[in-house]
């Protein structure tokens, strides 16, 4: 009879990913997004427990003036604080190749996990991986399409759509210089 471990039961684990990602002896950059966050840690194995060297979530980027959502745009952001924090922090650990742990997540092309690893790489993050990305949405332009097309069709809705932007003073319309601003903010 197979045991079936807790965590894999709970569909917190899946063992086989871990076992990979344990072999090859390197600190482990994970990504875990939420309804409304997206968390970032660098981790390294022990025997007792897995250690948190450095730990980020997107919420931090409202200090920089971004309204982080669940979306592309502050997981690239989120990523590349992260890359940031760790160069001030902890510069010895910035030397070292990294793997991704992306969980539980089914690897599909442009996804919020892999925009969020993007921004730590360009950031400075060796993290083991063959990452392309449309530049485009990095920066936010599907969602200002999406407002543009949203406010021409109808007002209302677009009012309710991108409330919380508005409630912060935001003008999603002008998103893609936003990100550019924050991300220079970020860099320097």
């Amino acid at each position: 009879m197979i045991e079936v471990k807790k965590r894999r039961k709970q569909a917190v684990t899946n063992y086989r990913k871990r076992i990979k990602l344990l072999k090859s002896g390197l600190p482990i950059v994970t990504v875990r997004k939420s309804n409304k966050n997206i968390i970032m840690q660098i981790r390294q194995y022990d025997t007792k427990g897995d250690k948190i060297t450095l730990s980020v979530i997107s919420k931090k980027l409202e200090d920089f003036g971004w309204n982080p959502k669940s979306n592309i745009p502050t997981a690239y952001l989120t990523g590349f604080l992260l890359a940031k924090e760790l160069k001030s922090k902890n510069s010895e650990l910035l030397s070292k190749k990294f793997v991704l742990d992306i969980g539980l997540y089914r690897p599909t092309k442009n996804s919020v996990v892999f925009a969020a690893a993007k921004g730590a790489i360009d950031n400075g993050l060796n993290i083991l991986s063959n990452i392309s990305f449309d530049e485009d949405r990095l920066r936010g332009k599907s969602i200002l399409e999406y407002a543009n097309k949203m406010s021409a069709e109808n007002q209302n809705k677009f009012a309710v759509h991108f409330s919380s932007y508005n409630t912060k003073n935001i003008d999603v319309k002008q998103l893609d210089k936003l990100f550019e601003q924050i991300k220079q903010k970020l860099s320097g």
